[in-house]
């Protein structure tokens, strides 16, 4: 390290601090993400996220890089991978090495630019748009996909959110009825906030094939780019403004019976459960911003004097600091033992048993961002309200606030999903407890 790095401006472990999680392959693995960050993000993404864009070939960057497939949620699939020719990540890892702490450096890393657009114009599609089709698309429809998806030769994305139906998965109107010939679905409706859709030659759409609610909802691969019926156009969003988020018009469009991915009727628990990676990296993205914002100032406050002292001479100042910084460090070490536990369990045991706490680590996310991005924007003073020069980054993470609260679940629904899974999970295992005491011929006071 050839200089000293500003306070909480990497996490403890980046800063020197032992760490029970992280082994030699995970510190080589941050290393390998943060040279190629440097190189493909940092130089300019800011000003990508003030035009409002990325340049057309980043994503093709990322490809040649080999440095999309780390979107994926953990355990990598290795077995495409392999019959892909893919045997090793950037650094030579090997992808069967992959595990959910390479995941958090991933994304850690990707975020440091202080803006989730230039990162997510490249990952957001892939990273949520292909897990659905590796997990629970049969084997043809894997086939017809995956190979194109994990090389870059295409790009997909995931379309839920309507403007009905935000957070209310449930309440989906999409439709997708079965043509007379019995081939195709007639796809009608329209999906809104769509990360990636514009660039996206498919996407992985929730759609209602059934009556109302839940039991309705399925799951298709969708044709997008050049596709008759479907209309796309970029809406102008507060933050990640160079992510591509996109408005979508489905009329009538036709997509083969053989798009469904799993099971007609099961849409629901299939979008469950990719949110549970999507709020994972949602909160080390928005810990990682919160990071930029409060080292950013921090490093001001050092220098800036006001009443013939430095403003980190004033007692108010450290006050507000201390604050964000132990919202801040209280989360990420949550984050981190968290993500140890995702590599311990299994997939099934994880989507049980953390589904509740992926939720409230999520929303927990964008109550930190939001303190720290605020305090950056007031203790830079007229700096943090402008959009240019020292304090234009504390101005851009501040608009990223309301993307950190709201996608992927808002705030209030993620709390109170969070405490419903919790009760749910002590009543079943209550009830566990009970038989078994039951079988032994002993009772519960439970």
């Amino acid at each position: 390290m050839s200089t000293v790095p500003i306070p909480f401006s990497e996490p403890p472990w980046l800063m020197g601090l032992p760490s029970a999680y992280y082994n030699e392959s995970h510190k080589k693995w941050q290393k390998t993400c943060r040279a190629l960050v440097d190189k493909l993000l940092m130089p300019e993404g800011g000003e990508w996220e003030k035009a409002g864009d990325v340049p057309t070939d980043l994503y093709q960057k990322f490809v040649s890089a080999n440095f999309l497939i780390p979107n994926l949620s953990a355990p990598l699939p290795v077995k495409w991978l392999h019959k892909l020719g893919i045997h090793e990540l950037p650094g030579g890892l090997k992808v069967e090495d992959f595990d959910y702490l390479h995941t958090l450096i991933y994304v850690d890393e990707m975020a440091r630019t202080g803006s989730l657009g230039p990162s997510g114009a490249v990952t957001t599609g892939l990273a949520f748009g292909l897990p659905p089709i590796l997990k629970f698309g049969d084997q043809q429809l894997q086939e017809r996909f995956v190979p194109d998806l994990i090389t870059g030769r295409k790009r997909i994305c995931i379309a839920i959110t309507e403007p009905e139906a935000g957070s209310d998965v449930s309440n989906i109107v999409t439709t997708a009825t079965k043509s007379e010939c019995g081939k195709y679905f007639i796809v009608n409706g329209t999906k809104k906030w769509i990360t990636n859709g514009l660039w996206s030659d498919y996407a992985s759409m929730a759609v209602r094939t059934g009556g109302p609610g839940p039991s309705g909802l399925s799951m298709l691969v969708v044709p997008l780019l050049d596709t008759p019926g479907v209309t796309m156009r970029r809406i102008k969003v507060g933050g990640q403004t160079a992510a591509g988020t996109t408005f979508m018009e489905l009329d009538n469009v036709c997509v083969p019976i053989a798009n469904l991915i799993g099971l007609e009727g099961h849409g629901m628990k299939y979008v469950m459960q990719n949110f549970n990676h999507e709020r994972l990296t949602i909160s080390i993205s928005v810990n990682r911003i919160s990071r930029v914002a409060i080292a950013a100032v921090f490093a001001y406050c050092l220098k800036r004097e006001a009443f013939g002292k430095t403003l980190m001479e004033q007692p108010v100042v450290r006050h507000r600091l201390a604050k964000c910084g132990a919202e801040l460090e209280a989360h990420w070490a949550w984050i981190e033992q968290f993500t140890y536990c995702m590599t311990k369990l299994s997939e099934e045991e994880a989507n049980k048993e953390l589904g509740g706490l992926t939720a409230l680590a999520k929303a927990q996310a964008g109550r930190v961002v939001e303190i720290c991005a605020s305090t950056a924007v007031l203790l830079f003073g007229g700096n943090g309200y402008t959009r240019s020069g020292m304090g234009e980054i504390a101005e851009r993470i501040y608009r990223e606030v309301p993307g950190a609260r709201i996608p992927g679940g808002s705030e209030d629904v993620m709390l109170d999903l969070a405490i419903r899974q919790l009760v749910k999970n002590f009543q079943r295992k209550k009830k566990e407890l009970e038989v078994e005491l039951e079988r032994s011929g002993r009772s519960s006071k439970l």
